[in-house]
């Protein structure tokens, strides 16, 4: 890779636009997550008719008085979050430490694309239908099973490592310096609750690929849905949804704390 692109990167990643931008992508984390993890315990104990996911979310920040104006803010914050996060696979650096920013740089990107169509008055249906159209696709390919299990594992291990991160409190090197107790420990259940969300929704692409039914494969709406036939189920929804609100608040606090 030429040094002229090198230094472009560098230059937009340090660019003051991008990195106030990426601060706030943070904050637009917080305000998603606080509204997930609100619809969640709605759904937990009103059965809710809104999608406990993204769409469901930005959907539900649509309808306030000012929602409007905060979509296009909430598109802007992931899209420069997405960008400054991209910025960082130029330059030097560890393979695995690339691969997690292509990872959430793409991640943030398609977040400031779903607000976007709702922020311009496309549908703000949930991510199940499509979750399920994509594995059926994808299971109409050679080893189509096969690769629907590895992307349920691979949900599956992103999953652990969030609750390893929680539990451990490792989230606390990507800041610049300790945020204080609260939300540390915000982050500790944060991290915690989104890491059994995910776990979830990879045990249901791994069941999808088991039974080879596409319609099994759902986003986070059905795995947050799946709990409820647990025994106990609206309670142990509740506790996740109440973690997911955590991350939401440490999301915030990343906002101001964050290495950007």
């Amino acid at each position: 890779m030429s040094e002229t692109v090198r230094n472009a990167a560098s230059d937009a990643g340090d660019h003051p636009v991008v990195r106030a931008g990426a601060r706030v992508g943070y904050a637009a984390s917080g305000v998603l997550h606080l509204l997930i993890g609100w619809l969640a315990l709605q759904l937990a104990w009103a059965g809710g008719s809104g999608s406990a996911d993204q769409s469901g979310a930005f959907a539900q920040l649509s309808a306030t008085p000012v929602g409007a104006v905060l979509l296009w803010v909430v598109t802007a914050g992931f899209a420069l979050l997405g960008l400054w996060q991209l910025t960082e696979l130029i330059g030097p650096g560890e393979a695995k430490d690339k691969i997690k920013s292509l990872g959430k740089g793409v991640l943030y990107l398609v977040l400031a694309g779903t607000a976007l169509r709702i922020a311009a008055g496309g549908s703000s249906s949930g991510g199940g239908e499509q979750t399920s159209s994509m594995t059926g696709t994808l299971m109409a390919q050679p080893f189509g099973r096969i690769l629907v299990a590895v992307v349920g594992t691979v949900v599956i291990g992103v999953g652990v490592y969030h609750v390893v991160k929680g539990a451990r409190a490792t989230f606390l090197r990507d800041l610049r310096e300790n945020p204080g107790r609260w939300i540390t420990g915000a982050g500790r259940l944060g991290y915690i609750a989104k890491g059994i969300a995910l776990v979830l929704v990879g045990g249901l692409f791994v069941l999808a690929a088991v039974q080879s039914d596409p319609e099994e494969a759902q986003g986070l709406d059905g795995a947050l849905k799946a709990l409820l036939e647990l025994p106990l189920g609206s309670v142990l929804l509740s506790v996740v949804a109440f973690g997911i609100a955590f991350y939401g608040v440490y999301s915030f606090g990343r906002a101001r704390y964050a290495k950007v």
